[in-house]
């Protein structure tokens, strides 16, 4: 069968994130506040849950639909069972060129060695100061930075490519740009800075908690001689520096000031099948029911190649203009990154 590459207006479907599971053993300010998700909050029953196999399933029609790269996200994805098993099923999937994990990190040191050896290339680990009181007030379970240094440590020492996440949120973190960029460009590990987004319904968000972009950029160059670098490939979100006489990278994605809709190129699946065509997304698709349904692949591929090409997501571009539309959000913790 040959590839059915799925375009609107320019915007290919290149990039595809799964969600494994909407559990996480952080309840972190800006993605799970432990007043709404506390102990006893209802996370999906397992059998909500896509199959090992169902994702397998889903992920060959992406990726013969043009997907090239997969990111597995959660939640926390390490807390799914056998996860190693999964990601040699991807693996193996003819035409997919990159396959990645984001993490918060705190089962990494462990989970190291067999997510290499299953053939995961590469990790993202959400990483938000160095600071150890900023950073157990921000996972408000009071987890500590030892813990997830050294599991960016075993990460890099077994050969897995590392960038660390951090979100930036004005008075909480902001202090921290600095030093978390010293102490990763000394370990020549990529740093990515994110701007504080207006994802889901409880993280109480406003303007007033973003430090833009452009602000972080102004502040590094105080210290750093930074030399911008050209994208990849279309559709690259974050806008990358590097260190001046080093190949040591700094990135910053900047959805709420500067959007990048126009060049969109990422799908979204929940754990339990939903596909989102956007990060904002107030609407899904349920793709769990068209596998659960005997419906064959031809078909979901057509149902999926319709979905993206009528799709109008422009959350980032119009939440101003349109702020009706701001209301029913999904959760960061349910779709991933």
């Amino acid at each position: 069968m040959g590839q059915r590459h799925v375009d609107f207006f320019n915007r290919p479907l290149h990039d595809l994130r799964i969600s494994v599971t909407d559990r996480c053993n952080f309840r972190c300010t800006y993605c799970m506040p432990k007043e709404i998700f506390g102990v006893d909050y209802p996370f999906m029953p397992p059998e909500h849950l896509l199959s090992f196999q169902e994702i397998e399933r889903l992920a060959t029609l992406f990726v013969q639909m043009g997907v090239r790269k997969i990111r597995l996200t959660g939640g926390e994805p390490l807390l799914r069972e056998n996860l190693h098993l999964l990601i040699e099923k991807l693996v193996a999937i003819p035409g997919l060129e990159d396959i990645g994990l984001t993490t918060n990190g705190f089962y990494l040191e462990r989970q190291a060695v067999q997510l290499k050896q299953s053939g995961l290339k590469r990790i993202n680990v959400s990483f938000d100061a160095l600071n150890d009181p900023v950073f157990k007030s921000m996972n408000n379970v009071g987890v500590g930075t030892k813990r997830i240094l050294r599991g960016i440590k075993k990460a890099m020492d077994v050969g897995l490519e590392v960038k660390v996440n951090m979100v930036v949120k004005k008075g909480v973190n902001d202090q921290e740009v600095l030093p978390m960029a010293h102490f990763f460009k000394n370990l020549h590990v990529t740093l990515r800075f994110i701007e504080f987004m207006d994802v889901g319904q409880t993280n109480g968000w406003n303007l007033q908690q973003v430090v833009t972009g452009k602000e972080m950029v102004e502040h590094l160059a105080s210290q750093f001689s930074l030399k911008p670098v050209m994208p990849s490939y279309k559709g690259e979100v974050a806008k990358r520096y590097q260190y001046e006489g080093t190949e040591t990278e700094v990135g910053f994605i900047t959805s709420v000031s500067q959007a990048f809709c126009a060049d969109c190129t990422r799908g979204r699946i929940a754990a339990d099948g939903k596909f989102y065509t956007c990060l904002f997304a107030t609407d899904w698709y349920d793709l769990r029911e068209l596998l659960r349904s005997q419906t064959s692949d031809d078909e979901i591929m057509a149902a999926i190649a319709s979905i993206w090409k009528t799709r109008t997501d422009r959350y980032s571009e119009t939440r101003s203009s349109q702020p009706e539309k701001n209301k029913g959000k999904i959760e960061m913790s349910y779709i991933g990154g």
